[in-house]
């Protein structure tokens, strides 16, 4: 699917990612990332280098032997010579593919890493298992998020490609995601919008939620998509999506499904979102721009139901009457120390309750069941 294309221009400098670079900086820049262990080389792309190379070491002096065996023996057996030539070719070839994807994905650093400097912002090549609450961070194993590119302005904002691997026996799937996360300025419930433009077979999410917590918003919300909050936290979910900010969602982030979650919100696809692509970045700066912009009333947003948690807990004074002398203070003002709860969220909010994946289960048992029944007859 291609990333929406943009009303005008970009309003970044794209040069960076298509401009023809110098082999000398390229190889220096990848230099000083691996001094500092970020090259973004996962472990399964290393056993791959190892293999090839193993392969090459072998298969090279195997093939050129057996060439010259059979230019000096025209009578010897050619079924064994064409199967050593087989095994050589996949071998040269696999050593080919290594080494131009090696330099392809040097390049790619190095044209992100000047990408976010043109615009203001930050690269880094890997983290390891990063401490980011969202529901895809916490799955599998060999977490590891790459090609990142960081801005602080107006507030914190990062793209990034991750990867885990959930392993079942001997056999392992390695699930591979495309996020930005955006810093709130307070923790909210833990709300998730499942985008139906990216559903295929059901939602595309790696998570399965209580349908106990669907809410239902007005106007065309539903058609785009499926909003999940916590029971009892419906009026907290009218309030935080007025109709701009729904019709923000629906204009800018159709296709993206989206988290919030403690102090973030994430947007997740199922494609690349560290790319060099400049109409990638063209859609999700669009997006991000767009929805910042009402990120700011969400700051006033505050959880009562942190009083009854901790009734001695502290609270948010109203400045009005705590400037005031009590004598002058009018008779229905609110009691200092009562106006409004900290910031934060109570517990019941804090994360959405999961369900069981029921369909894939199905449709499993219903091919066994199928298998079994074709097989008595």
């Amino acid at each position: 699917m291609s990333a929406p294309q943009p009303s005008s221009g970009p309003s970044f400098d794209a040069a960076p990612l298509t401009d023809p670079v110098d082999p000398k900086a390229v190889s220096a820049f990848n230099a000083e990332l691996r001094a500092r262990g970020a090259t973004g080389m996962t472990a399964s792309t290393i056993i791959a280098i190892v293999i090839v190379g193993i392969m090459a070491l072998i298969g090279v002096p195997i093939l050129v032997a057996t060439i010259g065996s059979m230019a000096t023996s025209p009578g010897g057996s050619g079924f064994a010579g064409v199967g050593v030539l087989l095994f050589g070719g996949v071998g040269v070839i696999l050593v080919i593919g290594a080494v131009i994807g090696w330099r392809r994905a040097r390049v790619t650093r190095y044209r992100l890493n000047r990408f976010a400097q043109a615009n203001g912002m930050s690269y880094e090549g890997k983290i390891a298992s990063p401490a980011l609450p969202g529901m895809i961070f916490s799955l599998g194993n060999s977490r590891m998020s790459t090609d990142l590119v960081r801005g602080t302005k107006p507030r914190f904002v990062e793209f990034g490609n991750y990867q885990y691997t959930v392993r079942s026996g001997k056999n392992s799937t390695t699930y591979r995601w495309g996020y930005v996360a955006v810093k709130l300025d307070v923790p909210l419930p833990n709300i998730v919008l499942d985008a139906k433009g990216n559903n295929g077979f059901g939602s595309n999410l790696p998570a399965s939620f209580q349908r106990e917590q669907r809410l239902s918003l007005e106007g065309d919300f539903d058609q785009y998509f499926t909003l999940y909050c916590p029971e009892g936290y419906e009026r907290d979910a009218l309030y935080l999506f007025t109709p701009d900010i729904m019709a923000r969602f629906i204009d800018n982030a159709a296709e993206l499904d989206v988290e919030i979650v403690d102090d973030w919100v994430f947007l997740y696809t199922q494609r690349k979102v560290s790319t060099l692509d400049p109409a990638t970045w063209a859609w999700l700066f669009g997006a991000v721009g767009a929805l910042i912009t009402k990120f700011d009333q969400w700051a006033r947003w505050r959880d009562e139901r942190l009083l009854l948690e901790n009734p001695s807990g502290p609270a948010s004074v109203a400045p009005a009457a705590a400037a005031q002398p009590a004598a002058e203070r009018l008779p229905f003002a609110p009691p200092v120390g009562l106006l409004s709860p900290p910031p934060g969220v109570a517990h019941e909010g804090r994360r959405l309750k999961r369900s069981f994946p029921w369909l894939p289960f199905v449709i499993v048992i219903g091919f066994a069941a199928f298998w079994f029944w074709s097989r008595s007859f």
